[in-house]
């Protein structure tokens, strides 16, 4: 062609030139029997726009110049920016979703007969989109060998690079730098990692392929239908919940999408409108198997009672029993005794309910269990990555944990991540809580010597054992009533105001981040001089245990170490308190202090509690 137009028109040779090298350029760029499908519709575009041109001038060779200059001439604009659209495409190795971006950004130009062609182009790429869509949203199905598609399986990737840390300037409040300051005023989250139970497939976003006109939030909309359906398809055994999570609306979802396939300009407000008509069918469906069919409320009473102590009087008859067994470090049949321990106590406390036990275990993380269970793989299991050794644990209360089988199909909003949030409060609550038995303990040893002589030490003792009381209390108090309790109301009702399944599960992951940070777990500054508070309590505790009758002059040198060291943490968490309250910042410390400074006894104390004078 290019030939026989050179010896009409020499004018003609760029465009025959840059149509010849169009063609090449596709047909050696893509595979038309590959699956990569958005590159094979462009050259099939191309090629249609050719056509005309190529029939009318192959079947009349005795064209005039003029007639021939004519044809040409709506391409003198068009193939040199399409050119410059398949030379990105190449220089760039872009596919998949990606062709989408590149050819729609060509596309908002000023010139029409450009931007009509890469509209059209678009278009064609738009239907692959489409049939992508289908197969995942309406069936869960991922058919995207050649990795074109904006979902993919398996986690997301890692984040950016941490942002440089900021300086701890002091600020002059003891042991409380800037940065901490600071993470009391946002609350930071810390950010864990996401696991999965080993039996679900996770999905994620690939943002690098979403193109830009299709906002992230309906890309996450698309992402939870897909999974959701899979989920329901693959695990959909009961015969009581057969059927499709859809509600046998595939037919007209489908007659949606190929609609909007059809149209000539992509509308995000229809394509967002279609979306959200699919989202909001699978969330309520959700919604119904969740919360009425699988009772989601009799379950979160259940996360309740057992790992955020709701059931109080079970677990005071399992600090009785587990008591000598857990102050010790654990070994390989720890475990074994805490759980013969935690029936004993359920069965104390009358909580024989057969169903619900089987489903709970107490878990021991002991020296030499992560290796004693690596032992036992074989071929075919991917060996352990070194790690730094752990530091073994003191006793077994710091290394006790509680597991919790879920059932289908609330592991989607109970994840083994959710499960490891809700052990780390579950630690927290039964460390305050086991102090506060022990302190009403030595209360109980010192009415028993009330009618004997005391002398200077025992009073020294016994008001230290008051103020420890005093705070341990309170605490405890806060976190019943002002966090527990308070925040399981408002998720409640927020639950029983929704019929959409993700508005449960933000609401549920509302809830568990609250209760990490008005516990004050992930502010560091506070929850280090808590535990250490606790700690005190604790050694106290054991030396009145060991002590029932004055103490010696040992006891007495003790006794003066843990009333400095008490003196000193109280002053520090109330110097922390009343920093935040006069910055006006973070209401969960406020409330705190509220509790602890009810009566201005705090205050007037100079915010130091145990120190006598000694």
């Amino acid at each position: 062609m290019g030939y026989t137009c050179g010896l009409s028109a020499p004018a003609c040779i760029p465009c025959c030139s840059l149509i010849d090298k169009l063609y090449w350029t596709l047909s050696k760029r893509f595979d038309i029997s590959g699956s990569s499908l958005i590159p094979v519709s462009c050259l099939g575009l191309m090629l249609s726009l050719c056509k005309n041109f190529f029939l009318q001038f192959l079947g009349d060779p005795h064209l005039s110049i003029s007639h021939v200059n004519y044809m040409l001439e709506q391409f003198q604009l068009l193939f040199p920016s399409v050119m410059v659209v398949v030379e990105t495409i190449k220089s760039q190795k872009i596919h998949g979703c990606q062709i989408l971006e590149t050819v729609y950004k060509h596309s908002c130009g000023g010139l029409p007969p450009v931007r009509m062609a890469l509209e059209k182009i678009l278009a064609v790429c738009h239907g692959v989109m489409y049939k992508q869509l289908a197969a995942w949203m309406l069936h869960g199905l991922l058919l995207d060998q050649s990795e074109e598609f904006f979902v993919k399986q398996g986690p997301s990737a890692g984040g950016a690079a941490a942002a440089q840390e900021e300086e701890d300037e002091d600020l002059g409040i003891g042991g409380l730098s800037g940065k901490q300051l600071r993470e009391l005023q946002d609350l930071r989250l810390i950010e864990e990692e996401n696991m999965l139970a080993p039996t679900l497939q996770q999905f994620s976003l690939r943002v690098e392929m979403l193109p830009s006109y299709i906002p992230v939030r309906v890309a996450e909309k698309i992402l939870f239908v897909g999974e959701s359906v899979q989920m329901f398809e693959n695990h959909n055994q009961s015969p009581s919940r057969a059927g499709s999570i859809l509600k046998h609306q595939e037919d007209m979802f489908a007659a949606e999408l190929h609609r909007l396939k059809q149209q000539p300009l992509f509308s995000l407000v229809d394509f967002e409108n279609v979306i959200d008509g699919i989202r909001s069918t699978v969330a309520e469906h959700l919604w119904t198997l969740m919360v009425e069919e699988s009772d989601l409320l009799g379950q979160l009473k259940i996360i309740k009672d057992f790992y955020l102590l709701g059931r109080g009087e079970l677990y005071q008859a399992f600090i009785d029993l587990a008591q000598h067994m857990l102050k010790t470090p654990p070994s390989a049949v720890t475990e074994h005794d805490v759980n013969v321990a935690f029936q004993q106590a359920a069965h104390k406390v009358l909580l024989d309910d057969d169903n619900l036990l089987p489903l709970l275990h107490l878990t021991i993380d002991y020296q030499g269990k992560d290796t004693k269970e690596a032992s036992g793989n074989r071929e075919g299991t991917t060996p352990p990555q070194e790690s730094s050794p752990r530091e073994a644990p003191s006793t077994g209360w710091a290394a006790l944990g509680l597991a919790y089988k879920v059932q289908w199909p609330l592991h989607i909003l109970f994840t083994p991540a959710v499960l490891e949030k809700y052990n780390v409060v579950f630690r927290y609550l039964l460390s305050v809580r086991r102090v506060q038995s022990e302190l009403q303990h030595c209360w109980a040893l010192q009415m028993q010597r009330k009618h004997l002589k005391s002398n200077q030490t025992d009073a020294v003792k016994w008001r230290l054992r008051n103020h420890m009381a005093f705070l341990v209390d309170n605490l405890q108090y806060y976190l019943q009533v002002d966090v527990l309790e308070s925040q399981f109301s408002q998720l409640l009702q927020q639950i029983n105001s929704t019929r959409d399944f993700e508005s449960i599960r933000l609401a549920h992951d509302h809830f568990l981040s609250n209760l990490l940070a008005q516990s004050f777990i992930l502010l560091k500054p506070v929850f280090h001089c808590l535990n250490e508070i606790l700690d005190l309590c604790h050694n106290f505790c054991s030396l009145v245990s060991q002590n029932l009758g004055p103490l010696d002059e040992r006891g007495a040198a003790q006794l003066d170490i843990m009333v400095k060291g008490f003196s000193r943490q109280s002053f520090l968490l109330f110097k922390i308190l009343s920093s935040v309250r006069n910055h006006q910042i973070n209401s969960d410390l406020a409330q705190l202090l509220l509790r602890l400074d009810y009566n201005k006894y705090y205050t007037q104390s100079g915010g130091t509690l145990g120190s006598f004078g000694l």
